[in-house]
């Protein structure tokens, strides 16, 4: 399974927007937004805000990752 940040930073390079961009929609530092990359999990609150700010289901390929293991 992939870490979830790897999935985040991948969406956010398909979707073509920057991490200033990012990092202004979720309301914090660009730091942060390294960290979250660096994230092997995240808290749910946070998951859902990611998943409608770069409107992708994050739990949906979480939970592919489930069925295939």
């Amino acid at each position: 399974m992939k870490p979830i940040g790897l999935l985040i930073k991948q969406r956010l390079e398909e979707e073509e927007r920057t991490v200033a961009w990012f990092a202004r929609k979720l309301s914090c530092s660009y730091a942060n937004i390294y960290k979250i990359f660096g994230k092997q999990s995240l808290d749910t609150e946070l998951l859902t805000r990611i998943s409608k700010i770069l409107n992708h289901d994050f739990f949906q390929d979480l939970s592919e990752d489930l069925k295939n293991e």
